[in-house]
């Protein structure tokens, strides 16, 4: 069958969606559009084709060598970006599905939400919001990903909604969808308990240390504080035109996230390597500013239009972990001298 002869099967999905979707929900059909108009595909939403366009691009595969908590861990178990990205996708479409909200469009917002991440998790984000004068945030970065830096240059083309899901997904942000909202309280859902479980696996905290006014109300394991949450927020949410917990359970959750705070991210084994990323990013900053031309050339072709400051930041916050270690190395790091032997 040709292209142009087959039937346009994403209509199916708009009527599923009219059917069975919450009147809160931001349905495919109801999409604000891209910011450069594509010929439509017949058989995938605008969403659908978003989370594909994700899936499918570098900034995504370079998330499995970006550190979430713990730098360049030795074991095969720790949270890397990747896997927190899937485990908030999980989280998210959980949530949306129970609310009857739009499963697409929360899962390409989850897929993004961290692609701008830099390497050496937020002590990295810290240590470039230091160095730049433009200042560095993962949220923006991340949008500045899909609208600009992805393919050579042109970016991914996404949807306003996703789009603004990527850049709202923060704590302080304010998503315009309930998909969006979705995400970002699924993206705090995700790394509390998998930080946590990655501190049990490297042994600097034990199941017992979590206080026990938390574990009363969220649960004694992983999936039982997740799971809470999840149908914490079903029960306080559904048909209504927000997303949250109960005051119960949103409480219980900032004091989880206080105590990883207080014992995990800001002291602890997981900070023990701050200090060497930082003298390594700073290194690098001051010598891809001063040494323009030494940029790859997907970056130099940005100067025309962005400052170096700023182009500079995308290239180092594009770096994996063992990236930005190699890239170090090449750079400061003398190369060994071959001997001739000269005894014979």
């Amino acid at each position: 069958m040709r292209m142009k002869d087959r039937p346009c099967l994403k209509e199916r999905t708009y009527a599923i969606e009219e059917k069975f979707l919450s009147p809160y929900a931001c349905k495919s059909a109801d999409t604000r559009g891209r910011r450069v108009t594509e010929t439509p595909c017949t058989m995938r939403t605008d969403f659908q084709r978003d989370r594909d366009r994700i899936i499918y691009c570098k900034s995504f595969r370079r998330l499995k060598n970006k550190t979430q908590v713990f730098f360049s861990p030795e074991g095969d178990h720790y949270i890397t970006r990747l896997t927190h990205t899937l485990d908030v996708a999980q989280i998210a479409r959980s949530i949306a599905r129970a609310l009857s909200l739009n499963e697409d469009l929360t899962e390409a917002i989850a897929l993004g939400h961290d692609l701008g991440h830099t390497p050496f998790g937020h002590s990295g984000e810290r240590i470039l919001n230091n160095l730049s004068p433009n200042g560095f945030c993962h949220n923006e970065q991340s949008l500045r990903v899909v609208d600009v830096l992805e393919k050579d240059g042109e970016g991914l083309n996404l949807t306003y909604e996703v789009r603004d899901g990527i850049l709202n997904h923060t704590k302080s942000g304010n998503p315009s969808t309930l998909e969006g909202k979705c995400v970002s309280v699924a993206d705090r859902i995700a790394y509390i308990n998998h930080d946590l479980d990655d501190a049990f696996r490297a042994g600097i905290l034990k199941e017992s240390d979590v206080p026990e006014s938390i574990r009363e109300v969220l649960g004694n394991s992983s999936r039982e504080r997740i799971n809470t949450a999840v149908y914490s927020i079903f029960e306080t949410s559904d048909g209504k035109n927000f997303v949250r917990m109960d005051n119960e359970v949103e409480k219980a959750s900032e004091e989880l996230r206080a105590f990883m705070f207080e014992k995990v991210y800001i002291t602890g084994s997981a900070k023990s390597e701050e200090k060497k990323a930082e003298r390594m990013l700073t290194a690098m900053y001051e010598y891809f500013t001063k040494h323009t031309d030494k940029l790859p050339q997907t970056y130099a072709n940005l100067m025309s239009q962005y400052s170096k400051e700023q182009v500079v930041c995308d290239y180092l916050s594009s770096m994996t972990d063992r990236y930005a270690v190699y890239m170090f190395n090449k750079i400061f790091v003398p190369k060994g001298w071959t001997f001739i032997d000269e005894s014979n």
